[in-house]
């Protein structure tokens, strides 16, 4: 008798966590689940918190519109540190736990190139919203920011123009690591074509989380003292821009004489820095805050909205800047590629992601194309000012296509235009 009624109970048990468990993953399924992949400590910290802040607005809106298919997207907010390793363990905790539809994450090339071979094995969808050194492309991943011909081309070419101050020697300066080196690998082999000898490139490289400056500082001091107007390409990231630019003030390196033209400099990283001394000092982008059309106020005045909401700080001062807008679109994008496809699953995402559109706060309609998941882009190129904004001083009269493999890299001719399938 005792041992009936204890079956009957473990029994009753049984199917109570059996119904339990089905609520359960009746309620997980009434959420798409969506990760974001960004470093919120650590080196890249400065640079990659606006983006985990961008992918999360870009959410509210959409939930308070309806969400995507009926249903409410579900951040998953992860911190890989800015620790390399790290990246290829959360993409694998998102992928295969969390179970998240999509990724938006990453900023330096190596956190991408970590991530890489998870979301090819598990089949995951990134998108990655920062100009890079082009050299890949890949089936699970979708390149919101720049390929080297939307913004380090056009940018030496402008230094190289009268407009520009036409520049004869360069100095390449930036962070030890892949996007720095192969951007310089790329610019060395164009200034070559343009008849630049070597003896008139300086290339310096220093790690992560570098703060001393002065003796690359006086390097290029002497360099730019040899009798050739001379410009300084920066593909410094994260942190370290905040001495370098103290430093570059310290030394009272003017832009009228010795132009710094960034890459991975805008109005975020600005933000922790006396720009006073680095008026007139360039950056190359796709979007800065300072355009003027109904979009971009739109999404500065949501993102302060946001900024102060949230209780972030010093949210009345926040800045949008063009990774924050790559991020944004790709949000956009990726939504409505679902919808296209009336599906999450990837493969069908992929599929609906050629020719996107999105009306863009750069003040473009941005046109995903329809092969190499890429981005087709305007370039700006902007003065920094006394605020640390930006006056847009060069432009390109609309998008330009991107090129993945850069022509200046031997046998790149022969490469496909489009990823591989799986």
């Amino acid at each position: 008798m005792l041992r009936r009624n204890f079956v009957k109970t473990v029994s009753a048990v049984a199917v109570t966590a059996a119904l339990g468990l089905g609520s359960f993953n009746a309620l997980a399924a009434e959420t798409i689940k969506v990760g974001i992949l960004h470093s919120l400590s650590g080196t890249m910290a400065i640079s990659e918190t606006a983006l985990k802040e961008t992918v999360l607005m870009a959410i509210a809106e959409i939930n308070s519109k309806g969400g995507v298919l009926g249903k409410q997207l579900e951040p998953v907010v992860v911190d890989p540190a800015s620790n390399w390793p790290l990246f290829a363990e959360k993409a694998r905790q998102l992928l295969s736990q969390d179970k998240v539809a999509v990724t938006f994450g990453c900023w330096t090339s190596v956190s991408r190139k970590s991530v890489l071979p998870v979301f090819k094995e598990l089949n995951g969808l990134l998108f990655y919203p920062v100009q890079y050194e082009g050299e890949e492309l890949e089936y699970n991943v979708f390149y919101t920011g720049a390929a080297p011909n939307q913004q380090a081309i056009p940018a030496v070419e402008y230094l190289m123009s009268k407009d520009g101050g036409s520049a004869k020697r360069f100095v390449l300066l930036g962070t030890d690591y892949v996007y720095p080196r192969t951007t310089n690998k790329i610019l060395r082999a164009f200034l070559k074509s343009k008849g630049v000898a070597d003896a008139d490139i300086m290339e310096e490289y220093t790690p992560f989380g570098h703060s001393d400056y002065q003796t690359i500082i006086a390097k290029i001091k002497k360099f730019s003292s040899e009798g050739k107007r001379t410009a300084v390409i920066s593909t410094i990231n994260g942190d370290s821009n905040v001495p370098f630019y103290k430093e570059l003030g310290n030394a009272g390196i003017k832009a009228t004489e010795v132009p710094v033209v960034a890459f991975s400099v805008g109005e975020e990283e600005l933000r922790g820095v006396d720009t006073k001394p680095l008026v007139g000092h360039l950056a190359a982008w796709n979007y800065f805050m300072t355009l003027k059309n109904p979009v971009n106020d739109g999404f500065t005045k949501a993102y302060r909205a946001w900024a102060v909401k949230q209780g972030l700080p010093n949210a009345d001062k926040t800045v949008t800047n063009d990774p924050m807008e790559a991020t944004y679109i790709g949000v956009y994008m990726w939504k409505q590629a679902v919808e296209k496809a009336k599906s999450t699953n990837v493969d069908k995402v992929i599929a609906a992601m050629a020719g996107q559109t999105f009306k863009a706060p750069n003040g473009f309609t941005i046109k995903m194309d329809e092969k190499n998941h890429h981005l087709h882009k305007p370039v700006f190129i902007g003065e920094i000012r006394a605020d640390g904004q930006f006056d847009v001083v060069w432009k390109t009269p609309g998008p330009i296509k991107a090129a993945p493999w850069s022509p200046y890299i031997p046998g790149n001719d022969k490469k496909k235009g489009e990823p591989e399938g799986k």
